[in-house]
């Protein structure tokens, strides 16, 4: 049920609003970490037979390595390195977007004037 003091966007609208930064970087940031958390538990029940070398993960997280404290330490630091991309990447949309939005209303505006103008 829809609130009646609430009022309703237009989907078109939706798609200009911006992003979130602070929520987008905890998303971002925490699907990182289940990720990396995943992945170094995979390795660890696999063995080193058929599994991605995830060891090479140490040469991006210091103190990084293939074990139980590698998933605590791998997943912070993936959580720490999400959370900057996606904050980052929110704040880049949000900003070209503005950008855009700001252009076309002033070629809108100067198409306005440009017929005014013309009768004048």
């Amino acid at each position: 049920m829809i609130d009646d003091r609430t009022p309703e966007i237009p989907s078109l609208e939706l798609a200009f609003l911006p992003i979130h930064k602070l929520a987008f970087g905890v998303a971002t940031g925490t699907v990182s970490a289940l990720l990396v958390a995943a992945l170094t538990i995979d390795a660890l029940v696999r063995g080193s037979g058929d599994r991605l070398p995830v060891e090479l993960l140490a040469e991006f997280f210091s103190g990084y390595t293939v074990s139980w404290q590698g998933v605590l330490v791998g997943a912070g630091w993936a959580g720490f390195a999400g959370f900057v991309l996606g904050w980052f990447l929110a704040f880049t949309r949000n900003v070209v977007l503005a950008m855009q939005l700001v252009i076309v209303r002033t070629k809108a505006h100067l198409a306005e004037t440009r017929g005014f103008l013309d009768h004048i």
